[in-house]
């Protein structure tokens, strides 16, 4: 397993719809194997295929020791309502509140291909929300009022020159605040 390098805002990738995927091939496994070892490295709770450079319809998350792999994932199902803050791997630094389901209930496909059906609340329905809008070309931002968007790309474009080729390297085992290239410090609750 391999960390990959994560594309940050800039990139047209993050804008792009994906693929769904049409067959789990032990290349897709490695894939997968690849995006959790970046994901835990990066410190962060999700990860979507857009943000590592691929088109695939494809996410991992981990909350709390709630571990999925999301091949094709729909959301089914919406309840309720919660504001939280909210970070992305992507846009490292940047944070904002975001209004989003308390509860969601998706299909998806796992790492074997095989369906399955999960409704989850709180921080998980959280992160899967913004892992699918990923997969669809929607960022976190894309939720902010006017002015507090602004204020986020203006954050933004201050630490972009830090990531060349709008790439983000993430170096197993080297905690975000140890690095002298690049400042990011990722948040708990970071997808």
């Amino acid at each position: 397993m391999k960390t990959l390098d994560i594309r940050v805002l800039g990139d047209p990738i993050l804008r792009t719809e994906t693929t769904p995927v049409a067959e789990v091939t032990g290349e897709l496994r490695q894939l997968i194997d690849d995006m959790f070892t970046t994901m835990y490295a990066a410190e962060g709770i999700g990860l979507a295929a857009p943000q590592v450079g691929r088109t695939e319809r494809l996410a991992v998350v981990d909350v709390e020791g709630a571990k999925y792999t999301l091949i094709n994932p729909v959301i089914v199902e919406r309840e309720g309502s919660a504001r939280a803050e909210e970070g992305c791997l992507s846009i490292p630094e940047v944070f904002g509140e975001v209004e989003r389901a308390h509860r969601v209930t998706i299909r998806a496909l796992d790492g074997d291909g095989k369906p399955f059906e999960l409704t989850a609340a709180d921080l998980l329905a959280r992160c899967i929300q913004h892992e699918v809008d990923h997969l669809h070309g929607k960022l976190f931002v894309d939720y902010l009022s006017i002015l507090k968007r602004r204020s986020a790309l203006n954050q933004w474009e201050k630490q972009k020159s830090n990531y060349p080729g709008l790439i983000r390297k993430v170096v197993p085992g080297e905690h975000p605040k140890k690095r002298s290239a690049e400042h990011t410090t990722t948040a708990a609750g970071e997808v």
